[in-house]
């Protein structure tokens, strides 16, 4: 069963959200100007509240003025700082009651601070990008900012007409007037606030492949003098959505669109529906071609498939690691087994501490921590054996599509697909920070620790 919502903060981000209510649904209506970097916007979220009768809650946004928030049409008191909106209704919310909220903001949008730079909100050049991954969302909306709190969102933007605007979701209507455009976005998906795409610039529209009746639509953005380089760069995708599809269910939204900026990015970024690639990540070479699709398997494991906590980040990144690994191996290139070799040898020449099942907020971006989780599940493949393996995962994607999840939840789930617990495998690749020998097939289960040690402390 999908976990929808945990008791308490995000042990490693506990400023960010509130578990007292969830939000079903946002409906954002933004004003961008790109010379200025000026955004203001109104927001409207139609929540429940848990439990407990709500006496106050909190939202979270960055620092932009606010122009007046409403609780039930009503006027409350409010305090707005450090990044928190707190907000006291006229009278208390009773326990599961639905309410809406509505709050007006303006300022000039930028990243907010986190241990791995700014987030969010990114001006560039000519025109923004959204990078929000892990706690970036409140740089330009109120949201309850934590990953298990998925609603569906309407997005309505307006900027000048010279600039497109693509955004997670199905584009519903785009209206010009005099010198701007707007652009009214769906995405009736649940959606983590994190996981809200949208990018504003100078791009020409191509489709990918032909879908044809009943597939998914595929469309990139990007600058023009790249079209060529792009067209071989992403030629393959339509392929590997295919091949995602066959192994791991349905794809789980109405479309996918995937952004080339300008600018360089260090890593893509996912989004629902949405990826963004740097421009250097175009090459014409398909030099980034297990990006694009480690990108595109994220739209199962990560986006639709989405993790309770910070924690679990393994469930997102380690899936998609070895998505890498399949789309290799049955497009002609390196095999899984050759993949986890040169994994294997990589990790064993680094430091032994980190633990997979919760790497601390430190570690939550360690490089080891895909490749160990790619490695993970390569040995769940070799333990269980490919038919029951690759039943596991795509009965993973489907039961929990549009779900919040735990490694836990995993642990249960492949216990459905074994005739004998793996406790041992999980415990020796999840709650151990030791490497454990290479998995091949016919490897002896490794022995079982202990005590799960964590890396939590080192948060």
């Amino acid at each position: 069963m999908s976990v929808q919502q945990t008791v308490g903060s995000d042990p490693y981000f506990p400023v960010n959200g509130d578990p007292r209510y969830r939000v079903h649904r946002y409906e954002l209506a933004l004003d961008y100007r790109p010379g200025p970097n000026r955004l203001s916007g109104t927001a409207r979220l139609n929540a429940i509240a848990g439990r407990a009768p709500l006496a106050e809650f909190q939202l979270n946004l960055a620092d932009f003025r606010i122009g007046r928030v409403r609780v039930d049409g009503k006027a409350p008191h409010y305090t707005h700082r450090g990044g928190r909106l707190r907000i006291r209704p006229p009278k208390p919310i009773r326990a599961g009651a639905a309410f809406t909220v509505e709050v007006h903001w303006s300022g000039n949008p930028k990243p907010v601070n986190s241990p791995w730079g700014g987030l969010g909100w990114e001006e560039l050049e000519d025109g923004a990008l959204v990078a929000s991954q892990p706690v970036g969302a409140p740089s330009w909306y109120p949201c309850n900012d934590r990953p298990a709190d998925k609603a569906s969102y309407q997005i309505s933007i307006t900027t000048p007409s010279a600039y497109s605007v693509v955004a997670g979701g199905r584009l519903l209507t785009r209206t010009t007037k005099a010198s701007t455009t707007t652009w009214v976005y769906e995405q009736a998906a649940p959606t983590s606030s994190y996981l809200v795409g949208l990018s504003i610039g100078k791009y020409q529209t191509v489709l990918l492949g032909d879908p044809g009746l009943g597939g998914v639509p595929q469309s990139g953005h990007l600058p023009a003098h790249l079209l060529a380089e792009f067209s071989r760069d992403f030629a393959r995708q339509p392929a590997m959505m295919e091949l995602f599809e066959e192994l791991f269910g349905p794809y789980p939204f109405s479309e996918y669109a995937v952004v080339v900026t300008e600018e360089e990015l260090d890593v893509p970024v996912e989004a629902q529906g949405l990826s963004t690639f740097g421009a250097n990540h175009v090459d014409g070479a398909r030099g980034s071609e297990r990006l694009v699709a480690h990108e595109l398997a994220h739209q199962w494991f990560g986006n639709s498939v989405s993790i309770a906590d910070w924690r679990h980040i393994w469930l997102n990144e380690g899936f998609a690691k070895y998505a890498e690994w399949l789309w290799s191996e049955r497009s002609g290139g390196r095999t899984a087994q050759q993949h986890a070799a040169t994994a294997h040898r990589k990790l064993s020449a680094l430091p032994q501490d980190l633990v997979l099942s919760d790497p601390g907020r430190k570690l939550m971006f360690d490089d080891r921590l895909y490749e160990r989780g790619g490695l993970t599940l390569h040995a769940l493949r070799h333990t269980m054996g490919d038919d029951a393996f690759f039943r596991m995962l795509r009965g993973w994607a489907t039961l929990h599509r549009g779900g919040a999840v735990t490694t836990a939840a995993l642990s249960a789930h492949v216990s459905r697909y074994t005739a004998e617990p793996l406790d041992d495998v999980f415990a020796a690749w999840l709650y151990e920070p030791t490497l454990p020998p290479l998995p091949t097939p016919g490897a002896p289960v490794p022995a079982r620790p202990s005590y799960p040690p964590t890396n939590a402390d080192s948060a």
